[in-house]
């Protein structure tokens, strides 16, 4: 690696060098605004790290650490109760420290300009991970697993080449991108391009969906039904097999007051009373879809799948 690079660890966003909105351009979920959301309402398991890399003391590259605490929560929520399986994880692999957002899917952990290629990029982040590493150390918390999430096979030469020696490659669910086509003008156009199954699920749904009431809410609803919102959330969290972090409850609150238009957030009423939500946020010519939840008896009488609430 060539001498004139190097990193800095940032321990807060007011404290991000000039320019780093300018290489986040390219994706919200590494912008100043939503870092500074996620310190405001990150899980209490769970403290962000901003990596900042230079090319002769230039912002060539931004990326986003995070050290998760996995003793602060229900990791194997399956199990109800305190597990020998839940005893052993959590004694050898309980603190751990990301280089992504392990809040979300898809490749946010880093963007890079051109003043560094991609192999020597990666080799600072490697070794900023030791320093992470070593400053927990310090403070007698010992990190018992690194992890680079979300990347493509593509990309993994790049890995190797920055001498990421004795990590473990493992896949989990893709991550799942849906284009719009030009032609969907309306949801005639687009039903009319599924095959004969996927339109007859799609009405099955909507059929058992009647007297469901879908809102846009505001920053306003959000805090009233903050205790509602909270409550349907976690029954789908409560329902994962594995979990690293629950979200606090001002979390929607915070990214509506802070996103405003780029986060929507969509309320699901059966006679005035809140029995599901959505959230999707806007990122560039994209819009990511973000956490839901759901009343599971009312999810059960009026949709066919967990994810009825969020597709129409």
């Amino acid at each position: 690696m060539r001498p004139n690079h190097s990193f800095t660890i940032y321990t807060s966003s007011a404290e991000l060098p000039k320019g780093w909105d300018t290489i986040a351009s390219r994706n919200i979920f590494l912008s100043r605004n939503y870092l500074s959301i996620l310190e405001r309402a990150a899980p209490q398991n769970m403290q962000c790290h901003f990596i900042g890399l230079f090319s002769k003391e230039k912002l060539c590259g931004i990326a986003l650490a995070q050290y998760i605490n996995l003793r602060r929560i229900n990791t194997f929520v399956e199990e109800k109760s305190f597990s020998l399986k839940d005893y052993i994880f959590k004694k050898f692999s309980s603190h751990i420290i990301v280089i992504g957002n392990n809040t979300l899917t898809g490749q946010n952990a880093y963007l890079l300009n051109d003043l560094i290629p991609e192999t020597e990029a990666l080799v600072l982040l490697r070794q900023a991970l030791d320093k992470l590493k070593g400053i927990y150390r310090k403070k007698c918390i010992y990190i018992n697993l690194l992890a680079i999430k979300d990347f493509n096979e593509a990309e993994l030469p790049n890995f190797k080449a920055a001498g990421y020696k004795g990590y473990y490659q493992f896949c989990t669910q893709p991550n799942m991108i849906f284009d719009i086509r030009k032609s969907w003008g309306s949801i005639d156009e687009y039903l009319a391009d599924l095959n004969t199954k996927y339109r007859t699920q799609y009405n099955r749904s909507r059929k058992k969906a009647e007297g469901i009431e879908k809102r846009k809410l505001s920053l306003e609803e959000i805090q009233l039904q903050q205790e509602r919102i909270h409550k349907l959330y976690m029954t789908v969290a409560q329902n994962a097999s594995f979990n690293t972090f629950h979200l606090p409850k001002n979390h929607f609150e915070v990214f509506k007051e802070q996103l405003q238009d780029d986060f929507l957030f969509y309320g699901y009423f059966l006679n005035d009373t809140l029995v599901g939500f959505s959230t999707v946020i806007k990122n560039g010519c994209d819009i990511d879809t973000y956490f839901l939840g759901y009343d599971d008896s009312v999810q059960k009488e009026k949709c066919c799948t967990s994810t009825c609430f969020t597709t129409w």
